[in-house]
């Protein structure tokens, strides 16, 4: 049993000599068998790739619909967000010009060839009066201002806010906002009452805190507008505040309050006898319909916003208390001397000018003057 097993042994041994000197003799049989396993492998990737490809390729073929699909959506949606947008900032730009109270500069012989069209001698002679605003006083442009009863207010305010002009020098020696309590209390007068907020008539007990609200949204809007050294910046912030109704008809209905104001401590001055009194005020006290300040505040001040707008008597009162000289071009008073007016003919040197132009005294307009 023995001698079988180490036969069995001896005869191996003798076999896997023969095998490695057959090997290290003929080293190419190693390379055949290196490259008989490698085209296996390759032929085993090939069956697998041949048999996954058509997944693979419908799973390929999917993503792409659904890519282009989704490009071809995300396309239609911009252009949908586009014309949407567009439609918006239009809708947007005519809501705010429509609100706009002072409309932007446009060429002023433009303007009056559209509004005034046809051979009528009305026409004629205001086509003849815009051509020597154009060529004798530089005037290039103009600026609209809503014709309504606030007209003159707004023309002047409007000016002077986006010319940075800064408050007067009265008003910064005193605190504005307690002008309405220091009448009640101080002088007493309880006829302040009867004020009237343009079309909104009578407030009784109320009127002192809406002039108050007035009077701050003045003083706010004021300050933060004269402020501002960049012109553009301050002709944005103009464009904002005078496109708002409820903010801007504030500012006129202090501005009113403050003439009144002025025309209660003039007439004390002359009652008592009290310092110089500007020569605007003898001249207001004349009429019949302002022989003192309650007549004053109810035949001129109350209608103002309501049912008239500035007389030439108020506009002086208003380049006064503002402290600035308001040039205006009549053109109705054309090739006579009232053509070019100032209010007030009293003035500072270090006052302001600002320029305003009207065809008919109602209705006012701001020229742009550029040399």
């Amino acid at each position: 049993m023995q001698r079988g097993l180490d036969k069995v042994a001896s005869k191996s041994r003798q076999q896997f000599a023969e095998f490695e000197r057959s090997g290290k003799a003929n080293p190419s049989s190693k390379k055949s068998v290196g490259r008989i396993e490698e085209q296996s492998w390759t032929a085993a990737v090939a069956r697998s790739l041949h048999l996954v490809w058509p997944a693979v390729k419908g799973l390929l073929m999917l993503g792409m619909s659904c890519l282009i699909a989704a490009l071809w959506y995300c396309r239609r949606l911009y252009t949908y967000l586009a014309q949407l947008l567009k439609w918006w900032s239009r809708y947007l730009q005519k809501k705010f010009i429509k609100n706009l109270s002072v409309m932007a500069e446009v060429d002023l012989l433009g303007y009056c060839a559209r509004e005034w069209k046809g051979e009528t001698k009305q026409a004629i002679q205001m086509r003849k009066v815009y051509e020597e605003l154009f060529w004798r006083h530089h005037i290039k442009y103009i600026r609209q201002v809503r014709g309504d009863h606030y007209c003159a207010l707004r023309a002047v305010l409007f000016w002077v806010f986006s010319q940075g002009i800064s408050f007067p020098s009265w008003m910064k020696e005193r605190d504005i906002l307690k002008l309405p309590e220091k009448l009640l209390y101080s002088q007493g007068c309880n006829w302040i009452q009867q004020y009237s907020f343009g079309p909104e008539r009578y407030t009784g007990s109320n009127v002192f805190g809406k002039l108050r609200k007035c009077i701050e949204t003045l003083k706010a809007n004021w300050t933060e507008i004269s402020g501002v050294k960049d012109k553009d910046e301050r002709g944005n912030m103009c464009n904002i505040l005078f496109s708002d109704e409820s903010k801007e008809y504030k500012l006129y209905e202090a501005i009113k309050f403050i003439m009144l104001y002025q025309v209660i401590e003039a007439y004390e001055q002359m009652k008592n006898g009290q310092g110089h009194v500007p020569r605007l005020f003898s001249l207001l006290f004349a009429r019949d319909t302002s022989s003192d300040p309650l007549s004053f505040m109810m035949n001129h001040l109350n209608p103002l916003g309501d049912t008239g707008g500035l007389q030439q008597v108020e506009m002086i009162l208003l380049g006064y208390l503002l402290e600035v000289k308001i040039r205006v071009y009549r053109l109705c008073k054309f090739n006579t001397e009232e053509f070019q007016v100032n209010y007030p003919e009293e003035y500072h040197r270090e006052w302001h000018e600002i320029y305003l132009l009207t065809e008919d005294d109602h209705h006012y307009h701001i020229p742009i003057i550029s040399i």
